[in-house]
């Protein structure tokens, strides 16, 4: 019920900006005490997702930068539309970098609390291992990443002749040949980010090229910038066709990235803005993933191997935040998969 209560209210302050809590709570359609609706307002101002503008008696409530990014989608439901009936931003937005996201708090206080208690309990049981074992460690995850990252794209290696494959070079009987090399690839590409672990700091476009060019190796894959018009299957968005914008998005959100304090805010951004910019003809939300992971490493934190996430709601993930620009819902695979990675491996 109460989350009711909080979409009902979210609702009345997107139609009705500037309201005071009296306003509010006049007009609610249910019946709720003066007490409690201060008690929901106070925890929508903590959740980023509305912002107060005055003070005492003349506090007025407004939608915060952060709302269209984080309030809840129900995915099932969103889904239950097909493809033409579905609501939706089909052009990149071009605000969404430079002023939306730059202005917003992606994670809520007891989200960033929450998440630094993962990190502390990684620091811990790091400092108890010994070289050998967290080497053991970063493989053990690497292997794992390569795998699932593979499959999230179609690759149809098992975990099993994953590990085979990458540890002794043996490749899976009946399998393409481009399925072996693209999570050889991968391979590299975290061995790469282990071994330089300060290349994403700061994050460059030229950078992240270097990366996608390991990730796309003699997979007959353009490298560098696109120059052409891409289409992503199971949506109408439709991503930048100008190399020189598109250039120009990378560098934003590498600027974007950079500014922020939070390193859970530089991972979650560069997941999910490289998959959204679509730079690249391909290998864009491989590219997102190990980017992502070497911005986590640089700055000695738990990389995530995504090992347990479900391909297609990762998919519907990423397919809400093209549509919407909401990343509610891949912020809670985020989350998930980064205690996962904290309490699997380390």
């Amino acid at each position: 019920m109460a989350d009711n209560h909080q979409t009902e209210i979210l609702r009345f302050i997107k139609e009705n900006p500037s309201s005071s809590s009296k306003m509010i709570h006049e007009s609610l359609e249910f019946t709720i005490g003066y007490t409690s609706l201060k008690r929901i307002l106070v925890k929508l101002t903590s959740d980023n997702l509305i912002i107060t503008e005055g003070k005492g008696k003349g506090t007025k409530y407004v939608l915060s930068p952060s709302y269209e990014l984080s309030h809840p989608i129900d995915v099932q439901a969103y889904f239950e539309k097909e493809i033409d009936e579905r609501q939706i931003k089909e052009n990149f937005n071009l605000s969404l970098i430079a002023e939306v996201l730059s202005r917003a708090n992606l994670f809520t206080d007891d989200e960033e609390r929450y998440l630094n208690s993962l990190q502390h309990e990684f620091k811990n049981n790091v400092s108890h291992l010994s070289a050998s074992s967290y080497d053991k460690e970063m493989e053990r995850l690497a292997i794992d990443l390569s795998w699932k990252s593979s499959q999230i794209e179609g690759n149809t290696y098992s975990l099993l002749e994953t590990e085979r494959l990458l540890k002794e070079k043996e490749t899976a009987a009946g399998k393409p040949k481009d399925d072996a090399i693209m999570l050889l690839n991968h391979k590299e590409a975290i061995n790469f980010i282990i071994e330089h672990p300060d290349y994403v700091v700061p994050l460059t476009v030229s950078r992240i090229e270097d990366i996608h060019s390991l990730l796309v190796k003699d997979l007959g894959v353009d490298r560098n910038i696109r120059q052409r018009r891409v289409g992503i299957s199971g949506t109408n968005y439709k991503p930048l066709d100008n190399e020189h914008q598109i250039r120009d998005a990378l560098r934003d959100m590498c600027e974007l990235v950079n500014s922020k304090s939070s390193v859970f805010e530089k991972a979650l951004l560069t997941l999910v803005l490289l998959s959204y910019i679509q730079a690249f003809v391909d290998g864009n939300k491989r590219t997102a993933r190990i980017v992502s992971n070497a911005i986590l490493i640089a700055h000695q934190y738990c990389p995530i191997s995504f090992r347990t996430v479900d391909s297609i709601e990762y998919k519907k993930a990423m397919l809400i935040f093209y549509e919407q620009n909401n990343m509610s819902a891949f912020k809670e695979i985020f989350k998930s998969q980064f205690e996962f990675a904290v309490k699997t491996y380390f």
